[in-house]
Parts: structure tokens; C-alpha cells; sequence
């Protein structure tokens, strides 16, 4: 329990700062990578994934995410007894991961007056708020993301020196490619809830409402398409 604990917390606590970091580095104007752009942060984000995957396989899974971790549990590859471990580790992780890029930026965020902007290099919102279609894109991002996961044990040298975490940031690029435009595919519930826990009590000089009305959408609807990827993975295989 102490290995899992241990590595989804800091790995989970790397993802979000790789993560969160970029997107400041790129959206925050004094930043000298101001301006970089939506295919900076995808491929940066794959990466923040994939790097702490190759650290923490062996010690946790590299989970990082509750809504993988609770397909796993479905699917009876995780015992449910190590899934409240599990999700502390990455929700905690996700906080602290969110609480150094706020630190490493702060200059950088006392300078941007734009509050919703401070806010997006935090937690994900939608370009078009719709119920019903933000929280689609969620469902069908995270079943993209389990389904291909587990359908990596399908392929014979996947997990071979460590292959199998390389095609893990293809899937992640790919789905960012494809539906990061409609909610900021979160598609990992403590990748949203923990840093934007972490946004509504950190200090900022301008300073929005941290949206909890959308803010239910990235922890629900990735823990739905983790379900349905389990699923439709036991009819097809």
C-alpha cells in the first residue's frame, strides 16, 4: 500500500506540474513562450504523463488517474481495497503538483489581468458550455483512454522496455488532438479537481469564481467513460 500511495502521489504531483506549468508557460503573456500554442500544450502534456509512467510503472501502475484506477477495479485488475489509496495519493499529488507551478509562475500570475486566464492553466472549462456535450466529451475522451490502454495487452511487445508507456502518450496526444478543443480534455478527475482545489484557496492577484457549476463535469464524466470502456473491452475481447 505504501508503494502505491508513494508513487501515484508523486507521480501524479510531476504530471500536473509538467502539465499546469505548460499551459501557464504558453497562455501567461510575460512568459517567454507566450503565444506557443494549443499544439505546445498537447504534446507537452502527453509527456507529463509519459515521464512519470517510465518512474512509478514498477512502484504503483502509473495510474494517475481515478477514473482509470476505478476501471481497473471493474475490469479486476486492481483490488477495490487499494482504490481509496490510489485516488488519495493522486488527488493530493494533483494539489501539491498545481500548488509549485503557482509558485514557479507567481510573477508571471500578478502580472496577467485576465482572471479566467489564470484560472485555464489550472482546470479545464469548455469553449461552448453545454451539459449534456461537455460531459460527452469527457465520457467519450476517457473511454478512448482506457480502452486503448487496455487494449495494449493485446499487442505482444508492448510491454517491452517499457513500449507500453511510449503508446501511452501517443493515445494521450491523440485524444488531445482530437477533443481538446471542446472541454480541454481532462479526461482524469484529479487532473481537474486537484489543482482547481488548489486555484480557489492560492492567492492570486485577480481572482475568479473557480466555476464549481462545470467544475463536477471532469471528475464524473471520465469515472463514466472508464466504466463503458470496461464494458464494451470484456464483449469485444
Amino acid at each position: 500500500m505504501r508503494d502505491i500511495f508513494v508513487g501515484e502521489l508523486v507521480g501524479t504531483f510531476l504530471l500536473i506540474l509538467l502539465g499546469a506549468s505548460v499551459v501557464a508557460n504558453v497562455n501567461l503573456k510575460k512568459s517567454g513562450m507566450y503565444g506557443a500554442g494549443p499544439i505546445q500544450i498537447t504534446i507537452a502534456w502527453g509527456l507529463a504523463v509519459m515521464v512519470p509512467a517510465y518512474i512509478f510503472g514498477s512502484m504503483s501502475g502509473a495510474s494517475f488517474n481515478p477514473a482509470l484506477t476505478i476501471a481497473l477495479a471493474f475490469k479486476g485488475d486492481v483490488a477495490w481495497n487499494q482504490v481509496p489509496v490510489y485516488i488519495l495519493g493522486q488527488m493530493l499529488g494533483a494539489f501539491l503538483g498545481a500548488c509549485l507551478t503557482f509558485v514557479l509562475f507567481k510573477d508571471h500570475y500578478d502580472l496577467e489581468e485576465d482572471a479566467e486566464v489564470c484560472r485555464g492553466t489550472f482546470c479545464t472549462a469548455p469553449s461552448i458550455p453545454n451539459t449534456g456535450r461537455n460531459l460527452l466529451s469527457e465520457i467519450v475522451g476517457t473511454f478512448v483512454l482506457c480502452f486503448a490502454i487496455f487494449g495494449l495487452s493485446q499487442v505482444e511487445v508492448a510491454g517491452l522496455s517499457g513500449v507500453d508507456k511510449l503508446l501511452v502518450y501517443g493515445i494521450i496526444v491523440s485524444i488531445g488532438m482530437s477533443f481538446g478543443g471542446l472541454t480541454g480534455y481532462a479526461i482524469n478527475p484529479a487532473r481537474d479537481l486537484g489543482p482547481r482545489i488548489a486555484y480557489a484557496i492560492l492567492p492570486f492577484k485577480h481572482k475568479t469564481d473557480p466555476n464549481w457549476s462545470y467544475g463536477w463535469i471532469p471528475v464524473v464524466g471520465p469515472i463514466i467513460g472508464g466504466i463503458i470502456a470496461v464494458v464494451v473491452y470484456n464483449l469485444v475481447f
